[in-house]
């Protein structure tokens, strides 16, 4: 029943949200209805993210504007950046503890805790950010990974997506397998397990010390989003060598955590204005990566940057330790495997739909365009 009511105010979008909270409202400040409801709410929010990773951590706080507009300036939530309140890797636990009320995050960081969170960000050959996004609003995405948040006391509301993301930065170029074995590179989630299993050392870094760690040679290579975040962290300062894709991330979906209680608390009309500025700001954020990412991505390359992508064999033996990573936590974890098959089943059927129309329009777009260039 939830996950029916969740959808249903998804199909709604941002655009109705005046006529969501509409009944009994005054003129917020933007001049769009606000909720009346008589109570001031103030919460806090604690971000993963550093300001430096400014697509994503605006989120937070375009969530946060849009709930006050919404509201006529009763509920409010001041956002902070990874590590004012809390460092990165503890934001979940601080809204378990409500230590904070939100919180805004990636959910593979926490994987130690349950290794299906994952699938509420993405995993390696897992399902782009389209697909993730039906799957959590008309599949069972939402219902599935709300079981697993509910073990800590917290629901998880949409909070953005980046869309695939780039391999990475390296320090030699990869031309091969063999390259790969014993590099030192920061990436999380279940994108580490798999680069463990082809020899890489996997380190989990937050965003705002991976600069530092590439610069002084303790890691060798490094992940983080795409060209536009790439570039103002400024990688390509370091290193010259940029491979893709990100196979681990082909759709990162971040999310909102709400403590529960603090959540029941609400009065009904605070949760929708909640949720719909949620799914705001999961629409605005990818379409502002779209907007960013190919203007910084040409500048990359104008400045010398050496982009590549990963050669077959890497890709090959990618998947398939993938797979086996899969199959063997699914033999141990009924849980994760009751995720992973419902994930499974449905992106199956996506990616039949999306190898038809779209990708052969893509392929013959690409091909008409370059020909067209040349």
């Amino acid at each position: 029943m939830e996950r029916r009511r969740f959808i249903k105010k998804a199909a709604l979008g941002t655009a109705a949200s005046a006529a969501l909270v509409g009944c009994g409202t005054e003129a917020g400040d933007n001049g769009a209805p606000a909720v009346q409801t008589g109570q001031r709410i103030r919460w806090r929010l604690a971000s993963s993210f550093p300001r430096s990773a400014e697509i994503i951590y605006r989120g937070a706080e375009v969530l946060a504007g849009r709930v006050s507009a919404l509201t006529g300036g009763r509920f409010e939530i001041m956002a902070s950046p990874a590590g004012e309140i809390v460092p990165p890797f503890q934001v979940l636990d601080a809204v378990q503890n409500r230590s904070v009320a939100m919180g805004h995050s990636a959910s593979y960081y926490f994987t130690g805790k349950n290794e299906a969170l994952a699938f509420d960000t993405g995993v390696p050959f897992g399902m782009t950010a389209r697909q993730q996004n039906a799957w959590m609003l008309y599949g069972q995405g939402t219902e599935l990974t709300r079981g697993l948040f509910a073990d800590f006391g917290v629901i998880n509301l949409l909070g953005g997506n980046t869309g695939t993301q780039m391999g990475g930065w390296f320090r030699n170029p990869i031309n091969s397998m063999a390259d790969m074995r014993g590099l030192k590179m920061r990436i999380p989630g279940l994108g580490a397990q798999v680069m463990d299993r082809l020899g890489v050392n996997a380190l989990s870094l937050p965003g705002g010390e991976i600069y530092q760690a590439l610069e002084r040679g303790a890691i060798d290579a490094t992940e983080w989003i795409g060209p536009y975040d790439d570039e103002k962290l400024g990688f390509q300062r370091v290193v010259q060598n940029y491979h893709y894709p990100g196979w681990w991330e082909p759709g990162a979906l971040l999310s909102f955590y709400v403590n529960q209680q603090e959540w029941d608390r609400l009065p009904a009309e605070y949760q929708q204005v909640l949720e719909v500025a949620a799914l705001e700001v999961n629409q605005r954020m990818m379409a502002e990566y779209d907007a960013k990412n190919p203007p910084a991505l040409r500048s990359l390359i104008d400045g010398g940057v050496r982009l590549a992508p990963f050669p077959q064999d890497v890709m090959e033996a990618a998947r398939d330790a993938a797979q086996s990573l899969y199959e063997e936590t699914s033999a141990t974890d009924p849980i994760y495997r009751s995720v992973f098959e419902n994930y499974r089943q449905f992106q199956r059927q996506s990616d039949q739909w999306f190898s038809t129309a779209e990708k052969s329009y893509a392929d013959f777009a690409a091909l008409s365009i370059s020909a067209t260039a040349s």
